[in-house]
């Protein structure tokens, strides 16, 4: 089989996989923003659980940090704004990841609380640490598709745009 052939078959399935991702990195942000919102106070503590700053700028970044996560969410969730809204989870993501890792750095016993509350973990338990570097890593990724293709089937950046997906030059 020639390249050209791979090539339009890529071209004509990307942006149905990109909607797959789209959909599934809205549902995380959602359900992220979702376990957050009720309990900002909460969601401040697991903030500050990872001592990187003072209490009183952890306290606000906890509160902010489910309303954000929420809006990428929504703005997912419709296709409206992909490429920028990727690139905001791709930096969020990223921060994730350095504050787990120091967290594991520095021999902290915390929950990361990436789906509800965290915070300090009681004696004796255990963090895990690697898998939720892991599961970011793999959400990271999902950004990063996004991030170069941001073009996907049944979105409001394709109906604003009055393009369809599958003319995009890459």
């Amino acid at each position: 089989m020639n390249g050209r052939g791979a090539t339009s078959r890529w071209t004509r399935w990307r942006p149905w996989l990109g909607l797959a991702v789209r959909l599934g990195l809205a549902a995380v942000w959602l359900y992220a923003g979702a376990t957050k919102v009720g309990d900002l106070a909460a969601s401040g503590r697991s903030v500050h659980a990872y001592q990187v700053m003072p209490y009183d700028l952890a306290v606000v970044i906890g509160a902010v940090l489910p309303f954000v996560e929420l809006a990428l969410g929504v703005l997912l969730l419709l296709g409206l704004a992909t490429r920028l809204t990727a690139g905001v989870s791709v930096v969020l993501l990223l921060l994730f990841v350095a504050g787990i890792a120091s967290a594991w750095a520095r021999g902290l016993a915390i929950d990361c609380g990436c789906f509800g509350t965290g915070g300090e973990l009681p004696a004796g338990q255990r963090p895990s640490y690697l898998p939720e570097i892991l599961r970011d890593v793999a959400f990271l990724a999902m950004a990063g598709f996004l991030l170069i293709w941001p073009r996907t089937a049944v979105s409001l950046d394709g109906v604003l745009t009055s393009e369809p997906v599958e003319d995009e030059d890459e």
